[in-house]
């Protein structure tokens, strides 16, 4: 059920913010040059895929998790685009293609060991990442990997058509600032 739901909302999403994602694509050549990011992360069963999203930071910043990466690397339109979480919609694509569900666990870096190793104990590959889920929500981000693996295998656990629902409901209202960025 949570599948077709997600080629859905991802379709219907891709068609109705079409003219919005070309929009932001344009505003982006002319912020980075270079509107949208490519990056390998790891998703259900341990199988890499490629994530989309707009770019949010200078082409020229190292490929590591955001909690890493320095604030200075975050470009005037890249704030916009995580202060609004805009920069998550051409992940619909990813939703679309299979690689992602809109919830589940955040798809972490190949390069995020001691994540992979929690997430690893607590059977969270066993379900597709998402856009959203109990730890965004909940502001929990990779810099406390144990923490959010240990939240993903609650949401896993006690998972349901009901809280698919009320995390994008909570994900649209605002709830949840995203992962931090260094000072």
């Amino acid at each position: 059920m949570i599948r077709i739901l997600d080629v859905f909302f991802a379709l219907t999403g891709l068609v109705v913010f079409f003219p919005l994602l070309i929009l932001l694509f344009l505003i982006g050549i002319f912020d980075s040059g270079s509107p949208l990011f490519y990056q390998q992360r790891v998703g259900k069963d341990k199988v890499f895929f490629t994530l989309v999203k707009f770019r949010t930071m200078r082409k020229d910043t190292a490929h590591v998790a955001t909690h890493l990466a320095a604030e200075s690397s975050v470009t005037p339109f890249g704030r916009f685009l995580r202060r609004t979480k805009l920069d998550e919609l051409p992940q619909l694509w990813n939703v679309l293609k299979g690689d992602m569900s809109l919830v589940g666990p955040r798809p972490c870096l190949e390069s995020q060991h001691e994540l992979i190793e929690a997430r690893n104990k607590l059977n969270v590959f066993s379900v597709r990442p998402g856009i959203t889920g109990l730890a965004q929500v909940n502001d929990i981000d990779m810099s406390t990997p144990e923490l959010l693996a240990e939240t993903d295998a609650k949401m896993i656990a006690s998972f349901s058509v009901r809280q698919y629902f009320y995390l994008i409901f909570l994900t649209l209202t605002g709830k949840g600032a995203g992962d931090r960025i260094r000072k």
